[in-house]
């Protein structure tokens, strides 16, 4: 479950993912990528993406860079369709990318990150994700599930000095 997504279907369950699962998610999605392609630069889709973007691009000892794109930046509503936010990384032109991003349910935002690529003068383009969650197809994923995502990274939050469960996530995690 991504920031930009705050209902959870109850029926499909909740699939929190701790650290060992992460790391080896992003390892496994790594060799798929190295196995089929040789991108030259990796980009993250800000913020839940950077972080399996910044560690695939490490395992695959490439460039990495990170791209903000959001259905909610600085506000408390979350739009219908995501939005850039910020410049393409200049190191996409010419350049064969990855792009990253922890999940994709309707594939909006790869497809507004793909298109972004292209636009910088990126010379080819392929996406992966820790999580399938819905019906895009993204070049490389991890993992295909129903269920809403909680990524370790995005469990507990900082309230006046203490880990706390973050709000997104009461009555669905034991805290």
């Amino acid at each position: 479950m991504s920031r930009g997504s705050r209902s959870v279907d109850r029926a499909k369950g909740v699939l929190e993912v701790d650290w060992a699962l992460f790391g080896e998610l992003s390892r496994a999605l790594a060799l798929k990528v190295a196995r089929d392609w040789d991108p030259d630069l990796v980009v993250g889709i800000a913020t839940a993406g950077v972080i399996p973007g910044a560690t695939v691009a490490a395992i695959l000892d490439v460039e990495f860079h990170s791209m903000l794109i959001s259905r909610r930046y600085h506000a408390e509503t979350v739009r219908d369709t995501p939005a850039v936010f910020g410049q393409v990384p200049a190191a996409v032109r010419n350049s064969r990318v990855l792009v990253v991003d922890e999940t994709c349910d309707s594939g909006a935002t790869m497809r507004l990150a793909v298109s972004a690529m292209v636009n910088g003068g990126a010379a080819e383009v392929r996406t992966a994700v820790g999580f399938r969650t819905g019906n895009y197809q993204p070049t490389y994923f991890g993992m295909a599930t129903d269920s809403a995502i909680v990524l370790p990274w995005d469990r507990e939050i900082l309230v006046d000095g203490e880990l706390v469960l973050n709000p997104l996530y009461q009555g669905l995690l034991e805290p």
